[in-house]
């Protein structure tokens, strides 16, 4: 008698539970389509940039610093002979993204950084010291 009486009990308990779901079910349905819209938060070209901005920031950079005495060319490619597309002033401080080595030896250096300061380029590791942990491989 016991086990008829907890089946009874479930049977309750389940049929309740089914009569609720089929209740709410309809109330959740007749709220405006407007409504649901408005709740829903508007992202607009600013924010995409502000997320897209922070993801960028959030990758792992190494840090340098400039040691030359004059302006340091910074390159399109690793190299003395790729094309001279910025420069950067002594004691400016950098992101450096990793290193090659190159068979264009700066000043008893093989070295070359790759920046991530807005474009990339490349500079003489020669002349920036690193702050921090040294870059890796590319």
């Amino acid at each position: 008698m016991l086990q008829s009486k907890f089946s009874k009990i479930t049977l309750c308990a389940a049929t309740g539970a089914l009569a609720a779901a089929t209740l709410a079910g309809p109330a959740a349905a007749t709220e405006r389509p407007e409504a649901q819209m408005a709740a829903a938060p508007v992202v607009t070209t600013e924010d995409a940039r502000e997320t897209q901005a922070a993801t960028y920031d959030k990758r792992r950079y190494y840090k340098g610093r400039v040691i030359s005495k004059i302006p340091l060319n910074v390159r399109s490619g690793p190299t003395r002979k790729a094309r001279v597309i910025g420069s950067l002033n002594p004691g400016q401080h950098v992101r450096i993204e990793c290193k090659v080595t190159s068979k264009d030896v700066v000043d008893g250096n093989p070295r070359w950084y790759k920046l991530a300061d807005g474009k990339w380029a490349w500079a003489a590791a020669r002349y920036i010291e690193n702050i921090g942990k040294a870059p890796h491989k590319c």
